[in-house]
């Protein structure tokens, strides 16, 4: 599939808020555009479900969390031909999910196979994001489509995208880095001479940091102050207790978006490699609590963390 995303053009949106709550139901629509989509919170289902649009034919996308510790929302995405009776039975069992956005033709151009395409080409889409968890059991397959009709569809689809991130979701946007560092190994590269901090320090646990930081070559859910972001340049990995201290670095290639909760996830250009370990203290009591910033060259000559953090 194209990346409709790489098609950038101004365009106007209209939202329309019938019951005058922007946390509640919103219409959004534009000029020359056949379709109507409606976001609204599970909360307001009783009212929403009267809605005459959703007697039609169309796609739908229900989001929410599946627990609180999750970074990434799930997303469920179906369709039908009348979309009021299916969101029906997913509120009585699917609980994860709190907000819904549904997307109908206003002129009944939309058919079962075009929105069997579109679901298709959501949860494509979604998978390439890697920006949410998906409940759908099984990923549809596509559809057959005459050219002129997948040409419509594909129009449809790029309107879908456009509006989603104003009804607050992001899950099919394609990360693209807010900073890259392209740092290199210091041992490599030499660091430049009184520079500020350019070291994030992140906290681990033992399962986590084997499976994403040495193994995926990434650190992910990460709280970033937004005037650090064009400034760090390397991350330093924090195990939590029983270790409780500084056991590897790597450089940062890019800082992308995480979620939908502002956090960030950091890339590496090369492969994590093992310093110190530089322990929390000289006693092994307290722990590190979320990120904190420092010089590489601090860190390379900390015998404990407090040498980082300005603490004796």
């Amino acid at each position: 599939m194209r990346d409709i995303w790489a098609m950038a053009e101004s365009f106007t949106i209209r939202i329309f808020l019938p019951d005058g709550d922007p946390e509640g139901v919103r219409l959004f629509d534009r000029m020359n555009w056949t379709g109507l989509g409606v976001a609204f919170p599970r909360a307001k289902w009783q009212e929403v479900r009267k809605r005459p649009e959703l007697q039609r034919t169309g796609i739908y996308i229900l989001a929410g969390y599946g627990s609180q510790d999750d970074d990434l929302p799930t997303l469920y995405i179906g369709q039908a031909d009348g979309v009021g009776g299916r969101i029906e039975s997913h509120y009585s069992a699917k609980e994860f999910w709190d907000r819904a956005v549904i997307f109908v033709s206003n002129s009944g151009g939309l058919n079962r196979a075009h929105v069997t395409w579109l679901e298709y080409a959501l949860v494509k889409r979604a998978n390439e994001a890697r920006r949410c968890h998906l409940d759908n059991g099984n990923s549809p397959q596509e559809p057959a489509l005459s050219e002129a009709e997948k040409a419509d569809t594909r129009a449809f689809l790029k309107e879908i995208l456009q509006i989603l991130p104003l009804a607050g979701l992001r899950a099919f946007e394609i990360p693209k880095a807010v900073a890259s560092p392209e740092a290199a190994d210091p041992a490599i590269v030499p660091l430049a001479k009184g520079a500020g901090p350019d070291t994030i320090i992140v906290p681990a646990q033992k399962e986590g940091f084997e499976r994403v930081f040495l193994g995926e070559d990434c650190w992910h859910a990460v709280r970033i102050s937004g005037g650090m972001l064009d400034r760090i340049k390397y991350i330093a990995g924090y195990q939590t207790q029983p270790v409780s201290a500084i056991t590897h670095y790597a450089p940062v290639s890019r800082i992308e978006p995480y979620g939908e909760e502002g956090k960030y996830k950091l890339v590496f250009s090369e492969k994590a490699k093992p310093i110190g370990p530089i322990p929390f203290a000289d006693a092994p009591q307290g722990a590190m609590q979320g990120t904190r910033y420092t010089t590489f060259a601090k860190l390379q000559s900390a015998t404990r963390l407090s040498d980082l953090l300005g603490k004796s």
